[in-house]
Protein backbone atom coordinates (compact mmCIF):
# COMPACT_ATOMS: atom_id res chain seq x y z
CA UNK A 1 0.00 0.00 0.00
CA UNK A 2 1.64 3.29 -1.07
CA UNK A 3 2.21 5.73 1.77
CA UNK A 4 2.95 9.39 1.32
CA UNK A 5 3.00 12.04 4.05
CA UNK A 6 0.50 10.27 6.35
CA UNK A 7 -1.85 9.22 3.53
CA UNK A 8 -2.40 5.70 2.26
CA UNK A 9 -4.30 4.87 -0.90
CA UNK A 10 -5.03 1.30 -1.99
CA UNK A 11 -7.18 0.11 -4.89
CA UNK A 12 -8.93 -3.19 -4.22
CA UNK A 13 -11.43 -5.17 -6.25
CA UNK A 14 -14.67 -5.77 -4.39
CA UNK A 15 -16.25 -9.23 -4.53
CA UNK A 16 -19.50 -7.70 -5.82
CA UNK A 17 -17.89 -5.98 -8.78
CA UNK A 18 -17.12 -2.29 -8.24
CA UNK A 19 -13.61 -1.25 -7.40
CA UNK A 20 -12.85 -0.04 -3.89
CA UNK A 21 -10.31 2.71 -3.23
CA UNK A 22 -9.34 2.80 0.43
CA UNK A 23 -8.03 6.20 1.57
CA UNK A 24 -6.67 6.70 5.09
CA UNK A 25 -4.84 9.50 6.88
CA UNK A 26 -4.73 13.24 6.27
CA UNK A 27 -5.89 14.53 2.90
CA UNK A 28 -4.45 18.01 2.49
CA UNK A 29 -2.49 20.10 0.00
CA UNK A 30 0.63 17.98 0.64
CA UNK A 31 -1.03 14.58 0.16
CA UNK A 32 -3.76 15.34 -2.37
CA UNK A 33 -1.42 14.78 -5.36
CA UNK A 34 -1.01 11.16 -4.20
CA UNK A 35 -4.79 10.62 -4.29
CA UNK A 36 -5.11 12.52 -7.56
CA UNK A 37 -2.53 10.23 -9.23
CA UNK A 38 -4.40 7.14 -8.02
CA UNK A 39 -7.73 8.50 -9.28
CA UNK A 40 -6.25 9.43 -12.67
CA UNK A 41 -5.30 5.78 -13.22
CA UNK A 42 -8.89 4.64 -12.75
CA UNK A 43 -11.04 4.26 -15.85
CA UNK A 44 -14.72 5.12 -15.50
CA UNK A 45 -17.61 4.15 -17.71
CA UNK A 46 -20.93 2.34 -17.65
CA UNK A 47 -20.50 -0.47 -15.14
CA UNK A 48 -16.98 0.71 -14.24
CA UNK A 49 -17.88 2.20 -10.86
CA UNK A 50 -15.78 3.17 -7.86
CA UNK A 51 -16.48 3.25 -4.14
CA UNK A 52 -14.04 5.34 -2.12
CA UNK A 53 -13.76 4.11 1.47
CA UNK A 54 -12.97 7.19 3.56
CA UNK A 55 -13.51 5.55 6.96
CA UNK A 56 -9.79 5.97 7.71
CA UNK A 57 -9.71 9.64 6.69
CA UNK A 58 -8.66 11.79 9.64
CA UNK A 59 -8.55 15.21 7.97
CA UNK A 60 -9.65 16.72 4.65
CA UNK A 61 -8.98 20.25 3.46
CA UNK A 62 -10.33 22.09 0.42
CA UNK A 63 -7.78 20.57 -1.96
CA UNK A 64 -8.90 17.09 -0.95
CA UNK A 65 -12.54 18.05 -1.39
CA UNK A 66 -11.80 19.54 -4.82
CA UNK A 67 -10.03 16.32 -5.87
CA UNK A 68 -13.02 14.20 -4.85
CA UNK A 69 -15.42 16.53 -6.68
CA UNK A 70 -13.25 16.42 -9.83
CA UNK A 71 -13.18 12.60 -9.70
CA UNK A 72 -16.96 12.56 -9.32
CA UNK A 73 -17.31 14.81 -12.36
CA UNK A 74 -14.96 12.60 -14.38
CA UNK A 75 -16.96 9.50 -13.43
CA UNK A 76 -20.23 11.25 -14.22
CA UNK A 77 -18.96 12.44 -17.62
CA UNK A 78 -18.00 8.83 -18.45
CA UNK A 79 -21.41 7.55 -17.26
CA UNK A 80 -19.84 5.75 -14.33
CA UNK A 81 -20.50 6.18 -10.64
CA UNK A 82 -18.30 7.33 -7.79
CA UNK A 83 -19.65 6.80 -4.27
CA UNK A 84 -18.08 7.92 -1.00
CA UNK A 85 -18.35 5.70 2.06
CA UNK A 86 -17.52 5.81 5.75
CA UNK A 87 -16.90 9.54 6.08
CA UNK A 88 -16.40 10.76 9.65
CA UNK A 89 -19.34 12.88 10.87
CA UNK A 90 -17.20 15.98 11.43
CA UNK A 91 -15.70 15.79 7.95
CA UNK A 92 -19.10 14.97 6.44
CA UNK A 93 -20.45 18.12 8.07
CA UNK A 94 -17.97 20.22 6.06
CA UNK A 95 -19.24 18.60 2.85
CA UNK A 96 -22.82 19.35 3.93
CA UNK A 97 -22.05 23.00 4.74
CA UNK A 98 -20.59 23.35 1.24
CA UNK A 99 -23.74 21.79 -0.26
CA UNK A 100 -21.79 18.85 -1.66
CA UNK A 101 -24.19 16.35 -0.11
CA UNK A 102 -26.49 17.32 -3.01
CA UNK A 103 -23.78 16.49 -5.58
CA UNK A 104 -21.90 13.53 -4.12
CA UNK A 105 -23.32 10.21 -2.93
CA UNK A 106 -22.42 9.37 0.69
CA UNK A 107 -22.92 6.01 2.39
CA UNK A 108 -22.19 4.85 5.93
CA UNK A 109 -20.05 1.92 4.79
CA UNK A 110 -18.45 0.52 1.64
CA UNK A 111 -20.87 -2.41 1.81
CA UNK A 112 -23.85 -0.05 1.77
CA UNK A 113 -22.38 1.80 -1.23
CA UNK A 114 -21.82 -1.47 -3.10
CA UNK A 115 -25.43 -2.49 -2.40
CA UNK A 116 -26.62 0.85 -3.79
CA UNK A 117 -24.73 0.22 -7.02
CA UNK A 118 -26.19 -3.25 -7.46
CA UNK A 119 -29.74 -2.29 -6.56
Amino acid sequence: MPHENNLTVALQPHVSGPRLLVVAGDLDHHTTPHLRRALEEIEFGPGADLVIDLSGLTFCDSTGIATLVAAHQRANDARGALLLAGLDQDIARVFQIMGLDRLLAFYDSPEEAVRALSG
